[in-house]
C-alpha cells in the first residue's frame, strides 16, 4: 500500500488522520446538505454527474468546466476544510466512501440527506481490482484471485464490502436517506432521475430531464475530462495501465470469476448479509 493512511483499524488514501478527524467530528453538516455515498467503484462518478446536472437544470456547463471533486467534494480527503470555505453561495454536495461509524457525527441530528448507491459486489470487485492497477495509492494487485481474496476478507482501502452497506443500510426507512442501485441506474435511469429529484426536492421539467440524461450517458461522461479523471496527476493515477471509466456495465463479473470463485464469493455473501433484513436486488448468477 503506497499513500494509505491507518485510522481506527482502517485504511484510508489520499488523506491523513486530521482531514479523517475533520469529516468525523468537525464538519459542520447543513440541513440542506446532501451527500453521495458508496463504496468505492459502486456508481460514484455517476452520482456526481447526476447530482451536477440536476442542480444546474440540466446545463452541462459547471459539469464541463469544474472537475467532480471539486462539483461534489470528498469530505475525507486532503483540503476539504479549505474547500468548504468556498462553497458559500450554492446548495452543497458531497461525496464519500466513509463507513458509516466514520461519518460525520453532526449528520445524526440534521435534515441533510444521504443517497446511497450500490452494486452487485461482484461487479465491485472486478472494478475495484482494474481501478487497483491504475491507482498508485493503492498496492497493484498480483493477480484477480489474491485480490478477491482480500476483497472477501475486507483487506482493502475502505475496509468491507459487507460492513460498509450493512453499516449504511441501518439508516433504511429513514426519511432523510435513498437507498439506490448501479443496475437501478441503467434499467430506468429517468425514473430513477425522478426519485432522486423528489428526494432531494428538486424539480425538474421533462426537457431538462433529457439533458441529464444526455449528459451522464457513459460516452458522454468517459469523453468529458472533468468526469473521466484524465486530470489526475500521473503521481496518483498510472492511466498508461488501464482507464478510470472502463466499461460502464453490469455483469463483467462473468468474464473475470471461475465457478469455484462465483460459488465461494455466494457462500460468503449468504454468511454475511444473513441479518441485515433489507432485501438486496441482486440474485446469485
Amino acid at each position: 500500500m503506497t499513500e494509505c493512511v491507518e485510522y481506527k483499524g482502517y485504511r484510508f488514501p489520499a488523506t491523513t488522520v486530521k482531514d479523517l478527524e475533520f469529516a468525523e467530528n468537525e464538519l459542520q453538516v447543513l440541513d440542506d446538505d446532501v451527500f453521495n455515498v458508496t463504496y468505492p467503484k459502486s456508481g460514484t462518478t455517476w452520482m456526481i454527474e447526476i447530482l451536477s446536472l440536476i442542480h444546474s437544470n440540466g446545463d452541462p456547463t459547471w459539469s464541463q468546466e469544474v472537475p467532480n471533486w471539486d462539483r461534489v467534494p470528498w469530505i475525507e480527503v486532503q483540503g476539504t476544510e479549505e474547500k468548504l470555505k468556498k462553497i458559500q453561495d450554492r446548495r452543497r454536495y458531497f461525496s464519500s466512501h466513509l463507513p458509516r461509524q466514520f461519518f460525520c457525527k453532526s449528520f445524526t441530528n440534521s435534515k441533510a440527506k444521504v443517497i446511497y448507491t450500490a452494486r452487485h459486489p461482484k461487479d465491485v470487485a472486478v472494478s475495484f481490482y482494474h481501478f487497483s492497477k491504475i491507482n498508485k495509492l493503492f498496492e497493484y494487485p498480483e493477480n484477480f484471485d489474491l485480490f478477491l481474496k482480500n476483497f472477501l476478507s475486507g483487506n482493502l482501502p475502505y475496509g468491507s464490502w459487507f460492513d460498509h452497506v450493512k453499516g449504511w443500510l441501518e439508516l433504511a426507512g429513514k426519511d432523510n436517506f435513498l437507498f439506490n442501485t448501479y443496475e437501478d441506474l441503467q434499467k430506468d435511469l429517468r425514473g430513477s432521475l425522478k426519485r432522486i429529484c423528489t428526494f432531494i426536492g428538486k424539480e425538474l421539467d421533462e426537457a431538462a430531464l433529457d439533458a441529464v440524461m444526455e449528459n451522464v450517458s457513459f460516452k458522454t461522461m468517459k469523453d468529458n475530462r472533468m468526469a473521466n479523471f484524465s486530470l489526475v496527476p500521473e503521481r496518483i493515477m498510472d492511466l498508461t495501465k488501464g482507464q478510470f471509466m472502463r466499461k460502464g456495465i453490469s455483469g463483467d463479473w462473468k468474464n473475470h470469476f471461475t465457478v469455484a470463485q462465483s460459488e465461494y464469493f455466494d457462500k460468503v455473501f449468504k454468511e454475511k448479509m444473513a441479518d441485515i433484513g433489507v432485501k438486496l436486488p441482486w440474485e446469485e448468477n
